[in-house]
């Protein structure tokens, strides 16, 4: 990457909870976002979700190096842990079911 709008320092920037990010003021009036997870990956780039605008964030990767791998207590919900068996399940039976038929010769446009 190029052209930074500006380089913060992580101490520069705000920790929000409830969306689990660090977040610092745009010029348009959003705000740059980056998470933990993104800064323990050795990102430093925080993007303005509004505008192209990015900025580099200073910080310590050893910092952010035990983070767990999912951002919600490295763990997932039951409920997605329900809605990924389910997609498992039927991809398994769609298999089972699958049939081939080599009577029919299949037309293919070029």
């Amino acid at each position: 990457m190029g052209a930074y709008y500006d380089e913060i320092e992580i101490e520069d920037m705000v920790w929000d909870a409830e969306k689990g990010v660090f977040h610092y003021p745009c010029p348009c009036g959003d705000r740059f976002e980056i998470s933990r997870r993104q800064l323990a990956d050795y990102e430093d780039i925080a993007t303005c979700p509004s505008c192209s605008l990015v900025i580099r964030v200073i910080y310590d990767p050893l910092d952010f190096e035990d983070e767990p791998d999912d951002e919600e207590d490295g763990a997932e919900s039951e409920e997605e842990e329900e809605e990924d068996s389910d997609d498992d399940q039927a991809f398994e039976d769609a298999m089972e079911n699958l049939s081939v038929s080599e009577s029919a010769p299949v037309a293919v446009a070029v």
